[in-house]
């Protein structure tokens, strides 16, 4: 099961904020520290290490991983799609959710 199809959409909507300005808009009116940037970092990590496990873990732990992190990530979605204002990342956000509840009904049913 490659995993890495599952977190794909994240980058396309940070490209279109950096392309339309949001991200500077979006910035300035934040007090981020070292440990905001530690937790997107590790966040943003989250799907590499996810190609990695899928190829080291055993099927039954990999299953389970892979349900648990595409559930992290539905949940982290629901709780951001209120607070984006814009259309393209609550599609995003909308198709991001889809994948990873196939990712989870893949592993789920994973023989």
């Amino acid at each position: 099961m490659d995993q890495i199809s599952s977190y794909q959409v994240f980058p396309l909507g940070d490209i279109l904020r950096i392309v339309i300005g949001d991200v500077a808009r979006g910035i300035a009116g934040l007090n981020l520290n070292q440990w905001m940037y530690l937790a997107m970092a590790v966040l943003m990590l989250i799907p590499i290490l996810m190609v990695f496990l899928t190829l080291v873990l055993s099927q039954p732990a990999n299953r389970w991983v892979n349900i648990i992190v595409a559930g992290f990530f539905i949940l982290f979605n629901m709780v951001g799609l209120p607070t984006y204002p814009s259309l393209y990342d609550k599609f995003l956000l909308v198709v991001s959710m889809v994948f990873n509840g196939v990712t989870i009904w893949y592993a789920w049913n994973w023989a």
